[in-house]
């Protein structure tokens, strides 16, 4: 029997929502969309683990805005995320699903900014907050925020915020938060501290497991390019030129490497820039905006930022360096090939053990990344895979 293909107006969404929904171009929801929406929207606990870009702020996001009391100016959802790219982001999502509400607030509140811009945006008294734990609970130590009467607590890439150190204080917060009705877990992977934090706080969850094999997952074609060290960024440079990018993140693995590289490219002539861990937050989130308004063409980033980037339309996503950690690699490819487009991620690799590394990431994923020659005119041909010689017989 056919399963039947849910639309958003079978979730039973608001007018308001689904309006929302129609003008950004969302037509259906994701497999994660489908399952978490109506458990939220029933105030069931959830526990979620699906892989990067299958829409897992919207899973979260629509029933917490749905459940809003606008005439109630207290905070009744909260948000927990592991970075403050992260969390501008979601507030960036938020907002956009809030196009046809009236009244309904965000702020939006992380470390590294001053803490005086944040105050007034509590004193606008949001209805839903996004946070980062670190500087949440300095908001409660100052009680420029209440906790009492927020209803739903969401923790957004729990495992990685878990495994970042903040397990005290998101156990600390979910505690002070006395009157929830809901808590929610969304996950790429469900650690050890997720499943704790389950055990402790969730009753009668929901759980929700998102395949990366199910059609969700995003159509990224992968290739790889081996050259020497000092030809990658030349390699780069004339992939992007050649193929016609017109929105590429490359990814590096140091901020050294980030900063070099993108002063390469726009010595070059390329509309390029770039954001790591040295940049002022206020430098990072302008070049970001520059980045999501089309303004800017290429983003050169380190994997402080590969969490906290959401741009529907990225042609392509550029592996200068291989990263270190198999999942940086799912995460960093993730940025392109969303909201059910095509994308395209490319791998440079300079030796041998970058090489090891992108083959044991292929096994681990479950990916196919082929190799590729980038010829000087950019015509690209798969490398010839060399056969080992046979062995000589020996004659006695």
């Amino acid at each position: 029997m056919e399963e039947k293909v849910l639309s958003f107006q079978d979730l039973g969404l608001s007018e308001a929502m689904l309006k929302a929904l129609e003008k950004k171009g969302y037509g259906y929801p994701t497999t994660i969309q489908q399952l978490a929406i109506p458990a939220f929207l029933q105030w069931k606990d959830v526990i979620a683990k699906a892989p990067t870009g299958t829409g897992k702020t919207f899973a979260f996001g629509i029933p917490m805005i749905e459940h809003v009391n606008a005439e109630d100016e207290s905070v009744q959802g909260l948000i927990l995320a592991p970075t403050r790219e992260l969390a501008i982001q979601i507030g960036d999502e938020l907002r956009g699903l809030l196009t046809y509400y009236q009244g309904i607030r965000v702020a939006v509140l992380y470390g590294g900014a001053g803490i005086g811009a944040q105050i007034k945006q509590l004193e606008r008294k949001p209805q839903i907050v996004v946070a980062t734990p670190g500087r949440l609970m300095d908001h409660y130590n100052r009680k420029t925020i209440r906790l009492d009467k927020i209803q739903t607590v969401v923790l957004d890439e729990a495992d990685r915020m878990l495994d970042m150190g903040f397990f005290k204080d998101v156990t600390r917060i979910i505690e002070k938060v006395k009157n929830r009705k809901n808590l929610g877990l969304f996950s790429a992977t469900i650690s050890q501290e997720v499943m704790t934090v389950s055990w402790m706080y969730q009753r009668d969850e929901v759980e929700i497991t998102v395949e990366p094999k199910k059609e969700d997952r995003p159509d990224i074609t992968q290739y790889s390019l081996a050259v020497t060290p000092l030809e990658k960024a030349e390699t780069t440079l004339r992939l992007i030129r050649t193929q016609g990018y017109e929105r590429v993140i490359i990814f590096c693995n140091t901020k050294h490497m980030c900063q070099r590289l993108s002063d390469e490219l726009v010595r070059a002539g390329v509309d390029c820039d770039c954001i790591h861990g040295d940049i002022r937050q206020s430098q990072r989130e302008k070049t970001m905006q520059r980045y999501r308004d089309g303004k800017l063409a290429v983003l050169v980033a380190t994997d402080v930022a590969s969490r906290g980037i959401d741009v529907d339309d990225v042609d392509c996503v550029i592996n200068y360096d291989i990263p270190e950690e198999n999942e940086y690699y799912v995460h960093r490819i993730g940025r392109t090939g969303r909201a059910r487009k095509k994308g395209i991620a490319w791998s440079i690799v300079g030796n041998f053990p970058e090489k090891a590394k992108l083959d044991e990431i292929a096994k681990f994923s479950g990916y196919t990344i082929p190799a590729m020659v980038l010829g000087a005119n950019g015509e690209l041909t798969q490398e010839e895979v060399k056969k080992a010689p046979a062995p000589k017989r020996r004659f006695r």
